[in-house]
């Protein structure tokens, strides 16, 4: 039975609705010029997610901002957001803990010396930490330095077992990294046996930098370490099962020099890295810190 609309031509119903044809074409053309636009948004952020898989939207937004721009293709912040949820392409956070840390030992401990810090320039403080990898049914261990102003990792290293010699490395490897003089560095972490032997310390004190570490169970007492290991962890996908220690420290030194050179910093004025290692002064933090307005309130009360 052929229906009783069938025979309205498309001027007819345009005009029921009080518009012109042409007005047809003309949303026809802007629905499918923003499908392509969003098409190619999505193909430009599958690119981004090949170097940082896990990277956040607010990243990823300002990462692409430029491209939008040069492009006139005109999407927000929560457009971007609402487009990758509908695509279920939004990052699920992850959460994984293990003990990397033995503070219950006899080595000396060192006090704190970066409460109420200010930090205006690179190579003013540097944050050690370790975090494990999983190799096979086994872990592997990696040794950070990073510098807490930047943000940017200066040392590394991937060992295969929790041994002081990791972490050697690693600040053998940020060390290196300093072609000038630096004046009152500062090098903190937490009290671990790696971080107070006699080698790691002599070091430290060879080099005229003054240890600091962390004197309370807290882990904010050394948030930016813990925040660098959780970032790889969590967008570069170095909390995966590597089949083999050769293939886990091809993954982190690609990961690390991505992170460096390519992963802007909400804490550093949205630059990546290695920008804010050439930067002077605050850094402008495009977030707010909760733990110490919390932390703040309590004390208040």
């Amino acid at each position: 039975m052929k229906h009783r609309y069938a025979n309205v031509s498309l001027a007819e119903l345009c005009g029921a609705f009080g518009k012109h044809r042409q007005t047809y074409y003309d949303r026809i053309r802007v629905y499918e010029r923003n499908q392509m636009q969003l098409s190619l948004v999505l193909d430009i952020v599958e690119l981004i997610r090949s170097d940082m898989p896990r990277i956040g939207t607010v990243k990823l937004y300002h990462i692409l901002k430029p491209y939008l721009i040069a492009h006139g293709i005109k999407i927000g912040r929560d457009k971007l957001f609402s487009v990758l949820r509908e695509k279920d392409m939004l990052i699920k956070p992850k959460k994984n803990y293990r003990i990397t840390t033995d503070s219950y030992h006899r080595l000396k401990k060192y006090p704190n010396l970066i409460k109420d810090i200010e930090l205006i320039r690179p190579n003013q403080l540097w944050v050690a930490d370790i975090t494990y990898i999983s190799v096979r049914k086994h872990f592997a261990y990696l040794s950070l330095i990073t510098d807490a102003y930047s943000h940017r990792i200066i040392g590394y290293c991937l060992y295969e077992s929790l041994e002081t010699i990791g972490c050697l490395k690693s600040l053998r490897m940020a060390i290196d990294s300093v072609h000038v003089q630096v004046e009152s560095l500062i090098h903190h972490s937490d009290r671990g046996s790696q971080y107070c032997s006699n080698e790691y310390v002599a070091l430290l004190q060879d080099m005229n930098i003054s240890v600091s570490m962390t004197e309370e169970k807290d882990a904010y007492e050394n948030a930016v370490a813990e925040r660098i290991n959780g970032i790889l962890k969590a967008e570069f996908g170095l909390d995966e099962s590597f089949y083999s220690f050769t293939k886990a420290s091809k993954v982190v030194e690609r990961s690390i020099a991505i992170y460096n050179e390519k992963r802007p910093h909400m804490s550093c004025n949205m630059l990546t890295p290695k920008q804010a290692h050439g930067e002077r002064g605050r850094l402008k933090k495009h977030w707010k810190n909760y733990w110490k307005l919390n932390h703040e309130k309590g004390k208040n009360e």
